[in-house]
């Protein structure tokens, strides 16, 4: 009998591993890849993470990047060296998560990767988790297993507040000259922006639209992009992926279980940010189980209401501005990305150096009145 399970061995279940481990409860994840595996993501990390633990990140971060280079419609380029105390991290996510995940283990957190959960059921004081291998069982569950988990609906959240976006990558290989800049690119697609991060060994170059719409050729604008940088997309993999984006506050807690990442809908409805987020809630719920497992009755309701008090808040602002900036992308590059200080606020946001709320009000100021 574990304090507790966590389904998903990602950024929000190894963090929760850790932190719930570190105060010596007994946990176990439960991860249906092997790992390391790979996952679609740009991999962009705020350093700001680095505070809610306390060990070097360095052996995952493949490269690190302080300069942000925008483009509409792969003209009309903007360039800045982003003003910050620390280079925003570029990983890779089966090494990241990998890392993540190790850690957990040396604080004694217990891993089944290549495990998948069948089923879950309730009974009466604990979770019994099905993996086709033995019934296993802890006290609660953290289900942060993705987008396109089961938990969630096994859990009993039929209707959760999200908006499913799509995105499409590649991973590249390539000699990089560049490793120090973050490309973004505006015009080529509808209701979202293409991304092309660097790591050590080449590109994550990725497309995704945030706020819907009608359908987009993501691979002919992804082939198109990526020969702007002579690199060939179509002889690599490419990944097709949802993304849960935040569309609103809401309960992320039931009978003696919570739901953190992904699975929670915490991604940035604007940025598409997912890794910090993801984090943070993993970390926030390794709280929430530690007080529940110490007898406090409402630790999980506080739970719900700390994700959206402290990141529902921040997200509200950015569902604004990406409401805003998404529909009139043209007038948003001119007046928001092009201005001088616009690089550094949104490179200051990517790092978590600074907060929605206090640039959204003068930014939506600039853009409604175009927009109407």
């Amino acid at each position: 009998m574990y304090d507790c399970i966590i389904v998903g061995a990602g950024p929000a279940g190894g963090s929760a591993a850790y932190h719930l481990a570190k105060r010596g409860r007994s946990v176990l994840v439960l991860e249906k890849e092997s790992l390391p595996r790979y996952k679609p993501c740009g991999g962009g990390v705020s350093p700001a993470i680095a505070k809610w633990f306390d060990f070097d990140f360095s052996p995952a971060i493949s490269v690190k990047a302080d300069t942000l280079r925008c483009t509409w419609k792969m003209e009309d380029p903007v360039e800045s060296k982003l003003e910050i105390s620390e280079p925003v991290w570029m990983v890779r996510r089966d090494v990241f998560d990998n890392f993540l995940i190790e850690q957990a283990k040396k604080q004694g957190a217990e891993l089944k990767d290549n495990t998948e959960v069948k089923g879950i059921e309730f009974k009466g004081d604990h979770w019994e988790v099905d993996t086709g291998h033995g019934p296993l069982s802890a006290h609660y569950l953290i289900a942060a297993d993705g987008a396109k988990g089961s938990m969630a609906k096994w859990l009993g959240f039929k209707e959760r507040k999200r908006r499913l976006a799509a995105a499409l990558e590649a991973e590249v290989s390539a000699d990089i000259k560049d490793s120090s800049t973050l490309h973004f690119e505006f015009g080529l697609v509808k209701n979202g922006y293409i991304w092309n991060f660097p790591k050590a060994d080449g590109y994550s170059i990725g497309v995704g639209t945030f706020i819907g719409g009608g359908k987009q050729d993501f691979k002919k604008i992804l082939d198109q992009y990526a020969s702007s940088f002579n690199v060939d997309v179509k002889s690599a993999k490419q990944y097709g992926h949802p993304l849960c984006v935040w569309d609103g506050n809401q309960k992320l807690h039931t009978q003696n279980a919570i739901l953190a990442g992904e699975a929670a809908c915490v991604v940035d409805p604007f940025t598409a940010e997912g890794i910090r987020p993801s984090i943070f809630s993993g970390m926030k719920a390794a709280e929430a189980i530690d007080k529940a497992v110490g007898g406090e009755a409402d630790a999980l309701e506080k739970y719900s209401q700390i994700i959206n008090d402290e990141w529902g808040s921040e997200m509200s602002w950015a569902k604004k501005l990406a409401g805003a900036f998404y529909r009139f992308p043209g007038i948003g590059y001119k007046v928001g990305v092009k201005r001088p200080s616009g690089a550094q606020i949104m490179g200051k946001i990517l790092c978590g150096e600074l907060r929605y709320g206090e640039v959204s009000g003068r930014a939506l100021r600039r853009l409604v009145p175009f927009g109407g």
